[in-house]
């Protein structure tokens, strides 16, 4: 807890100082060290500032600066009367103990480039198994995991990728202002050692910060095996921070990294000092007049050095004025920072940033020129080979298409046989179930509802699996870049930016976590277009019914037409985004700038973790909404039961469904359809197993595949409720309207409004009715 939380009597026992800079230095130095007993004394009458006693002295803290001291408190008498009573060396002794039992957690924060490699890191320590993809913009969010290492508890947090930390994009942003909401005691930068120039650039943004800090240089095996001679030791002597090789993928250097890390904690890492990068003599001339200005803004110096406010004010950085706005002289500092940027303009004949940046890439040409020996032979020469190939303005397209439709084409192809042992036991459990139970609601619960909702759908699995195995094969190669690379173009006709493609790509395996992705794209309005345009994209859990209704229907064309789906939905995304940017947002340029990664042959471990977190996640839905939601479609197709008196009586969902059948029969849905479809809104996947639930009351075929169930006559009507037209009508319909619940959540989220949810489900369902009901007509005069 915080020294600022407690109140008048407590005793507490100092812990750690967080902070940075002169401020942790000035609290530290007044006695506030690790070990040091502390009693509250008293409150002002506003309850700030706050008196206590420290060291047989009393000193007075604003709760601003208190609340940077973390703390044990002490209620347990006796240890509070030794703590008061003993001398100053079992004081020590005893205030040690205590916090040494119940205080040794670390707060980690990994920062780095995108496609560093963070989040193999991240899993390598934690244990998790977070996606990784050879590309930026994997990691869209924090994610946190807790473990423990001699003694020590470590909260990890994963941070988004970042170039450095202005505010250009969104996830420089989010780490920007995480560092300032939260004070992690360790930063781990983890950086990319085959591209070390481009990658130290952010490191020499957190030196400026001043937070203790660990460089993790990951791919260290991938510089050994180029030939470079690299002295890491001696860089991290030079700029202030202890680095240590890694390779996150393998676990190598990984112990030594955590054994650095609570040196730091610890204050006992020889290597670490504050150094001040020289950005020229002008530069620095208007950095001392700006950081004496900010030295007298109280406050100012307890989340990030005045240096570090100092230089982005000089660049002009609209967070770092924000951050400053409404404190005490903030108009003469900002004015003075306007005369200095005139002035450094006028003297240098450039932008700001763009001197800072000279500086600073300067700084660190020359450092590893004193330190490293560059490899004899140039390490990317596959990688341009094998762009000359699949970025070739003949062969680029060609070969794109040829990938997908190989991913669709093994999704039904290679599916069918895993999922036909699959419907084999669900058959096989089904008939065992008939024979040893007696009839009764009971029995056609666990029949018809469990097993007939359920196992409709656990059937799909290994069709999911191998979409989600390739898609991240593609991810983790680093082809996926490159297909945004040969998309921008087209995107940017489309009127979307080429980083748009990536979460559209996404967006075929699970449409939440693509719309999230999309906190790379720094324009607002092509970020808005792609967030509106990805329920579009087919998800994984419309696979069920593609495969389901594909191969009972058009078995002999399985691939095309399974194609043929993704195409229809990538083709109303084009509509839709050139429709939005032509009549609700402006034209808003920015430029195409994407790191190209180094092509890598991904591992088949980390492949088969992602594929395999997808799977456990689908089961989880199996386990939960599913079986939920085919239990609810169960009883309101069960109850009421028919009378002697009423034979013919309809049951609740038949009533919903012929309610509703008015506006779904132009589009060729009966009313299982149109409840179905109802159902499919809280998640997409629950479509089949309330197909699969609608379907089994039927005696006469009850021992049937729930395809061959779809094609049979239809009692009621004298023809099947489905046909060829019936069939494309329903995928279509199923494809296109409104977003699953997540999605929705997930549009609200990520535009900060209800609206553009609301908008996603009114538009996509009425042009999802629009685009079935032509479909139909169609396929009825090819039928």
């Amino acid at each position: 807890m915080r020294l600022s939380e407690l109140n008048t009597g407590d005793v507490c026992v100092v812990a750690k100082i967080l902070g940075h800079g002169a401020f942790r230095k000035r609290v530290i130095e007044m006695g506030f060290v690790k070990g040091r007993p502390v009693r509250v004394l008293q409150h002002a009458p506003l309850r700030d500032p706050i008196k206590y006693a420290i060291m047989n002295y009393e000193v007075s803290l604003r709760a601003a600066e208190a609340n940077m001291i973390e703390v044990v408190k002490v209620d347990d008498p006796a240890q509070i009367a030794s703590l008061e009573s003993a001398g100053t060396v079992e004081v020590h002794d005893v205030a040690e103990s205590i916090v040494r039992d119940r205080h040794r957690i670390v707060n980690v924060a990994l920062i780095g480039n995108p496609n560093c490699g963070k989040t193999s890191l991240y899993n390598e320590l934690s244990g998790a198994s977070e996606h990784v993809g050879n590309y930026s913009g994997v990691t869209v969010d924090a994610k946190l995991r807790v473990f423990h290492h001699k003694g020590y508890t470590f909260r990890i947090v994963d941070l988004p990728g970042t170039y450095s930390l202005t505010t250009y994009s969104p996830e420089e942003l989010y780490v920007r202002r995480y560092l300032h909401d939260n004070t992690p005691d360790v930063i781990v930068n983890v950086v990319d050692s085959t591209n070390l120039e481009r990658n130290l650039y952010l490191t020499t943004e957190l030196i400026d910060m001043d937070r203790r800090m660990v460089v993790a240089l990951n791919m260290f095996d991938e510089l050994r095996r180029s030939g470079a001679r690299f002295d890491y030791e001696m860089l991290g002597g030079m700029v202030g921070v202890p680095m240590v090789p890694i390779v996150a993928r393998t676990g190598e250097g990984v112990e030594k990294l955590l054994d650095t890390v609570l040196e730091v904690y610890n204050d006992v890492q020889p290597n670490v000092r504050h150094i001040h990068v020289n950005l020229g003599a002008d530069t620095e001339a208007a950095l001392r007049r700006l950081v004496d200005a900010l030295k007298g803004v109280p406050g100012i110096q307890r989340r990030f050095s005045p240096r570090y406010v100092a230089i982005k004010l000089l660049e002009g950085d609209r967070e770092a004025e924000n951050e400053l706005a409404g404190c005490e002289g903030a108009d003469g500092i900002i004015a003075l920072r306007d005369e200095l940027r005139a002035e450094l303009s006028q003297l240098h004949g450039e932008d700001i940033s763009a001197q800072v940046a000279g500086a600073k890439y300067g700084f660190i040409a020359g450092a590893l020129a004193e330190t490293m020996t560059a490899p004899p032979v140039d390490t990317r020469e596959v990688t341009r080979r094998v762009d000359n190939v699949v970025t070739n303005k003949i062969l680029g397209f060609p070969i794109f298409f040829a990938i997908m439709f190989f991913i669709f084409w093994a999704t039904f192809v290679l599916g069918q046989y895993p999922m036909d042992w699959i419907e084999s036991g669900v058959d096989g459990l089904s008939e065992l179930l008939n024979r040893m139970m007696p009839d009764g609601v009971l029995k056609d619960l666990i029949a018809d509802g469990i097993i007939g909702g359920v196992g409709g759908v656990i059937v799909f699995l290994p069709n999911i699996l191998i979409l989600y195995f390739c898609i991240s094969f593609m991810e983790d190669s680093g082809y996926m870049a490159r297909a945004a690379f040969i998309m921008d173009k087209v995107m940017h006709r489309v009127g979307l930016h080429g980083k748009s493609f990536i979460p559209l790509v996404m967006g075929f395996g699970c449409n939440v976590p693509a719309i999230m992705a999309t906190r790379a794209i720094e324009s607002h309005s092509s970020r808005l277009i792609t967030i509106l345009i990805n329920p579009f994209m087919s998800c994984s859990a419309r696979v069920p019914l593609y495969v389901l209704l594909v191969g009972t229907f058009f078995s002999a064309h399985a691939a095309l037409v399974f194609s043929g789906l993704y195409v229809a939905g990538i083709l109303v995304a084009v509509m839709t985004a050139r429709l939005l940017r032509k009549l609700l947002f402006r034209k808003e340029e920015t430029p195409f700038v994407m790191e190209l990664p180094p092509y890598r042959i991904p591992t088949l471990r980390s492949s088969l973790l992602h594929t395999w977190a997808k799977g456990v996640e689908y089961l989880k839905k199996m386990g939960g909404i599913i079986l939920v939601a085919s239990i609810v479609v169960w009883a309101l197709n069960y109850f009421p039961l028919s009378s002697h008196d009423n034979p013919a009586q309809d049951s609740y969902l038949e009533s919903i469904g012929k309610t509703v059948q008015p506006v779904m029969e132009p589009i060729g849905f009966s009313w299982r359809g149109s409840v179905a479809a109802l159902a499919g809104v809280p998640a997409k996947e629950i479509v089949v197993s309330t197909l699969g639930v609608l379907y089994t009351d039927d005696e006469a075929v009850a021992p049937a595949k729930l395809g061959e169930r779809l094609r049979s006559v239809n009692p009621h009507t004298g023809r099947p409720d489905f046909s060829g037209a019936e069939a494309l009508s329903f995928m279509v319909f199923i494809l296109l309207y409104c977003p699953c619940l997540a999605t929705v959540m997930a549009i609200a989220r990520e535009t900060g409004s209800w609206r553009w949810a609301a908008f996603s489900i009114v538009y996509n369902t009425l042009l999802a009715w629009l685009v079935a009901f032509a479909t139909y007509r169609v396929a009825l005069l090819c039928w």
